[in-house]
């Protein structure tokens, strides 16, 4: 018999996403996370953390530090009670600035590849599991595994996901604001299909967990596709419906993102450089205006402002990105 699983992103889902994270002690969990994981335990779902690192490629964390940083979280979860079941991660980026992992992967969500390589390796049944997570890249990726998909939209913490993926039509089957809910969604699910949920105790305290890591594979098989709608007409309206709705929610929740940004040391700095860009340019229409005109003095003043706003620029791509 199969098992089921629930397919977990790491940042902004089970733990605080600050940014770019690249030492343990910056590992926090989130708010009902240990008692999330717990009661899906007990419904007998495995917990296998799928997570984007591109801080690798980018040279910002080693795989080294990063296997730290998922021990840490594995120690804290475990000081609760609560065990993974693996961790996989994708340390891939095409724009990444480390040759080795500057390259387009199958593991790289919204492709599937890091689903289905647990799907092969601990044999689990992808339609009767779930993907969690805060992005349409989650989503996505869920989808094209054949999962049942739940998006975690934090409106304080929100990050909009990838244009092309909304335009092509990637809508969650839930939505949540936490995790707390997404299990409660789960709940509802095996009550309204009449399935009971395995009442599966959590791992005994003091069991250790491996931890995998992610080494890109080459798959023969296309990855699982939804099941499609009962006509294609139906399919077709309710697509159009859906994209619709979507379309609405993340132009409000934009304007909720805008009113609530949340705070990181990125974007801090990011703000700081642009003041000082325009010191510089100040100072630069200064020096023209001066009867004593140098243009040395000048070309300094510019450049300055340039490699400031480099910096800034920079600092708004590292936290925007991850």
């Amino acid at each position: 018999m199969s098992n089921k699983a629930i397919f977990l992103d790491r940042d902004d889902t089970l733990i605080e996403d600050p940014g770019y994270i690249n030492h343990p002690d910056q590992v926090k969990l989130l708010d009902d996370v240990t008692k999330a994981l717990i009661e899906l335990k007990r419904m007998g779902y495995k917990l296998i953390v799928v997570s984007n690192q591109s801080a690798v490629a980018h040279g910002i964390v080693t795989e080294k530090v990063l296997g730290e940083i998922h021990n840490r979280l594995k120690q804290l979860l475990a000081e609760k009670g609560v065990f993974l079941d693996q961790i996989y991660y994708c340390p891939y980026h095409p724009d990444g600035a480390i040759p080795k992992y500057r390259k387009e992967s199958d593991w790289r969500k919204p492709n599937p590849g890091m689903l289905l390589a647990a799907a092969d390796e601990m044999d689990i049944d992808l339609s009767q599991s779930w993907s969690i997570g805060n992005s349409a890249r989650d989503v996505e990726a869920g989808l094209r595994a054949g999962c049942k998909t739940i998006l975690i939209n934090r409106s304080s913490h929100y990050k909009q996901p990838d244009p092309c993926l909304l335009l092509a039509g990637t809508n969650p089957h839930y939505k949540s604001v936490n995790i707390k809910e997404a299990v409660n969604i789960i709940k509802k699910y095996h009550r309204s299909s009449g399935k009971p949920a395995d009442q599966t105790q959590s791992a005994p305290a003091g069991q250790t967990q491996p931890l995998l890591q992610a080494v890109e594979q080459p798959r023969s098989s296309e990855p699982k596709e939804p099941a499609p709608a009962p006509s294609e007409q139906n399919a077709a309206g309710k697509r159009t419906e859906q994209l619709l709705s979507s379309i609405l929610e993340q132009l409000k929740s934009t304007q909720r993102a805008n009113m609530f940004g949340e705070f990181s040391i990125m974007r801090l700095m990011a703000g700081i450089m642009q003041i000082i860009v325009l010191f510089c340019l100040l100072i630069t229409i200064w020096f023209l205006m001066s009867p004593t005109r140098q243009d040395n003095l000048v070309l300094i003043a510019l450049g300055f402002a340039m490699l400031f706003q480099l910096m800034s620029l920079t600092f708004y791509i590292m936290h925007g990105r991850r």
